[in-house]
């Protein structure tokens, strides 16, 4: 039995950046099983008390109080947890008051006069708040990284024509990434410097990109995250016009690459088929490969491509990523119990689980999602179905952390699909960089090795998205899942492949594009 805490701190506002660090604290505290640091809206307290905490402890929260809970192997790790999850939130408070600090700003304009030079402005609060917040900073003559969620598709289209009207950016709303002067702002992962700017509707499909251009000899002279709805047919891509301009007007930027998951076909059609002053490539996954394009501009279906065709833009060579794959593949495949055909994939970056899909169903067919490609393939999947699975997305993110923060949750979903008899490979991304879990690969590792030591076991395929300069690690990541006896990819694409090579016993689609 696990002991479970909680502690509502009364009328305390905390932006999800904290929250996520407190999340993190508490979740790493010695035998604590489960934390989560949120705001007590409604959703979340029922998701606390799906949990195990007490409904009584949280009687009467509401959404302007924040809520701290914990389940550990004894009162005393819950109690650990807790105490832990105040220290993240407050510490830096406390310390600028004890060195006589003057106290923080309390509105955008004071931010700005009290710190010369500040271009930028943060926008992580609640939802209702944040487009307020966000109208504020450009009034102040800043750029806006909206971090936010819950922002209205009317509320995002004002902002943007009037970031547009001031030569600003609106990076937004819920722009997890961006790397601006060398600086990684939200989920980024440590990236040097190049000759390619990157303009993303996509927040995991940013950080996949960079990692690879950084990985293959390039690095990135911006990366300008534009929120996942930039290129609905009801944003328009704003703000994808504005960043490319932007780019194309910049002297340390020699080529763009511009990523979305998949978008409205006419805003597509309108946004690639202009021509362009520097060559911009094209990764917007499930666009028509025949999509007419302006000149200077290339299509290009996967994030792996994009990357390619953009690095031969500025000269950079790349070895096939797919050479040598075919081996390990046909290996996994030669353990496979006869009967085990499905593809599970279990994602914490949503554009990775897109891309999956795009490429799996060339292989494979009809893949079931919760954040499906085609409204035909949402869940419920019928058994023994292809299924790729977006857990960052808020059914598994309601009342606990997201999965790049703690893996934990995806261990019991690991498991449960390794035990059905249909599954052929479990398909996993771990992805690095400042704002994930400090050893995300060491989490899934024995619970993979665990798994594939069952004789006939499902084979998992797994990939690390990250840089060498990345604080977890890169190669050591990559070893520690070696180790366990996954097949580790080069390339998110390339896991992609791979699974559909193990599930159809066809190591050679490994290697192929």
């Amino acid at each position: 039995m696990t002991a479970a805490r909680s502690a509502v701190l009364r009328d305390t506002f905390v932006d999800s950046v904290l929250l996520m660090g407190a999340t993190r604290a508490m979740a790493e505290t010695e035998g604590v099983v489960w934390a989560t640091a949120v705001m007590a809206t409604p959703a979340n307290v029922a998701a606390l008390v799906a949990e195990g905490i007490d409904a009584a402890d949280l009687e009467g929260a509401s959404a302007n109080d924040l809520a701290l809970a914990a389940r550990g192997a004894s009162p005393d790790a819950a109690d650990a947890a807790l105490s832990r999850g105040r220290d993240a939130l407050f510490a830096e408070r406390r310390a600028q008051a004890a060195g006589g600090a003057a106290p923080a700003a309390r509105t955008v304009a004071e931010a700005v006069s009290a710190s010369a030079g500040v271009n930028v402005a943060i926008v992580s609060v609640t939802g209702a708040y944040a487009a307020l917040a966000a109208h504020h900073a450009l009034t102040a003559g800043l750029h806006v990284l909206l971090f936010s969620d819950h922002v209205g598709v009317d509320e995002e289209v004002e902002l943007k024509d009037r970031a547009a009207r001031m030569g600003r950016l609106v990076m937004g709303p819920g722009a997890g990434t961006a790397i601006l002067g060398g600086t990684g702002l939200g989920f980024a992962n440590v990236v040097g410097a190049g000759r390619v700017g990157v303009v993303a509707a996509a927040g995991t499909g940013a950080q996949e990109v960079s990692s690879l251009l950084d990985r293959w000899g390039s690095g990135v002279s911006q990366v300008i995250g534009i929120g996942g709805r930039d290129l609905s047919a009801a944003v328009g891509g704003r703000m994808a016009r504005v960043a490319i301009a932007a780019l194309e007007a910049d002297p340390g930027t020699d080529a763009i690459l511009l990523v979305s998951k998949p978008p409205a076909e006419a805003v597509a059609r309108d946004l690639l088929g202009a021509p362009r002053a520097k060559p911009l490539i094209a990764a917007v996954l499930g666009v028509a490969p025949d999509l007419e394009v302006g000149a200077g501009v290339r299509l290009c279906g996967t994030l792996e491509e994009g990357v390619v065709r953009t690095l031969e833009a500025v000269g950079v060579g790349v070895d096939d990523p797919g050479r040598g794959l075919a081996g390990r593949v046909a290996a996994a495949a030669g353990r496979l119990a006869a009967g085990r055909t499905a593809v599970r994939g279990l994602f914490s970056g949503g554009t990775l689980c897109y891309e999956a899909q795009l490429i799996l169903a060339g292989h494979v067919g009809r893949v079931y999602s919760n954040a499906p490609v085609r409204r035909d393939d949402a869940l419920p999947a019928p058994d023994g179905a292809h299924v790729c699975l977006d857990l960052g997305e808020e059914e598994y993110t309601r009342g606990r952390p997201h999965p790049m923060i703690d893996p934990q949750a995806r261990l019991d979903l690991i498991r449960r699909e390794a035990a059905d008899p249909a599954t052929a490979v479990l398909l996993l991304d771990v992805v690095l960089g400042h704002g994930s879990h400090p050893d995300p690969a060491g989490m899934l590792a024995p619970v993979c090795a665990e798994i594939l030591a069952a004789p006939g076991a499902p084979a998992v395929v797994a990939y690390v998205l990250g840089t060498s300069a990345d604080p977890q690690g890169y190669d050591r990541q990559r070893a520690i899942l070696e180790e366990a006896g996954c097949v580790v990819t080069p390339t998110a694409a390339r896991g992609a492949h791979a699974a559909a090579a193990i599930a159809l016993r066809r190591p050679e689609l490994a290697e192929s594009s």
